[in-house]
């Protein structure tokens, strides 16, 4: 199931299903509405009503309302291009929710950057409160998956030493276009991962890569940290990283989860 939020001119964003050609359904490349917030906790239904997709502005699918957890060099390949080594237990950092916007929202340099890096990754939704997950019970505990763009300042992550600035200013976090709730962990363990900037590929891995799977960060950022619903948990990125400069698209393509888009510009 592909839940997305959206928004109709003038009026507050939604939450639906999206149905797409692909699924041979009756009603193609649509999106049924839904009553409330499934992240809510409460039963959501259908309302009846359906819109073109066309006609629709596509969301960031969650704005978390506790954090974002991201995990740093979680593929070899990616630290080894950043001059280091995968580390010895996950390297973790936050992102705040005004981080986050949509598809088709713009990414914003701020004054003062010289180098805006775009990292492509597979991002995971809690879909319930949890503390000290086992990895066989994590299943459990997950929304959903979407994509993600982890964009950083990268002088701002040397001249800081610590990320808060640099991976946490307003824009820096692209979410979506919707959540893919019937993924299985398995399934997950083999997407394709593809940035592209412009029509060039920059980024082309797969999510077998990652060091630590979803069920072992999950596990071990529950250990420490409670999970609660709606927060993300970003779990890195391949190689080929790069700069992104205003005038710039950037494409984040994820198998069973769409591409995300982001024009970028100058503050």
């Amino acid at each position: 199931m592909r839940i997305a939020r959206f928004a109709l001119a003038g009026q507050d964003p939604q939450y639906g299903i999206i149905e797409l050609a692909i699924d041979g359904g009756d009603h193609p490349d649509t999106i049924a509405t839904l009553t409330g917030d499934p992240l809510a906790g409460v039963a959501v239904n259908y309302t009846g009503e359906r819109h073109e997709l066309d006609d629709v502005r596509l969301l960031s699918p969650v704005i978390p309302r506790s954090k974002i957890v991201g995990v740093g060099k979680n593929y070899a390949d990616h630290a080894s291009e950043m001059g280091g080594e995968v580390p010895e237990v996950p390297l973790l950092f936050f992102k705040p929710n005004t981080s986050v916007i949509g598809p088709n929202e713009t990414i914003i340099r701020p004054e003062g950057v010289n180098e805006l890096h775009f990292e492509g990754e597979l991002a995971v939704i809690i879909g319930r409160i949890c503390k000290q997950v086992p990895v066989e019970r994590v299943p459990e505990v997950v929304f959903g998956y979407t994509i993600a763009n982890d964009v950083t300042a990268r002088d701002w992550q040397r001249a800081d030493g610590q990320w808060t600035r640099a991976k946490g200013s307003d824009t820096f976090l692209p979410l979506g276009p919707w959540v893919n709730t019937h993924l299985t962990l398995e399934e997950v363990g083999k997407l394709d991962i593809e940035t592209r900037l412009g029509d060039e590929v920059r980024q082309s891995g797969s999510t077998s890569q990652m060091v630590r799977g979803v069920a072992e960060l999950i596990a071990h950022i529950s250990r420490s940290i409670t999970l609660l619903p709606g927060d993300i948990i970003l779990t890195g990125t391949p190689a080929g990283v790069g700069a992104m400069e205003p005038g710039d698209e950037v494409h984040v393509q994820i198998d069973g989860l769409g591409t995300l888009s982001n024009p970028v510009a100058d503050q």
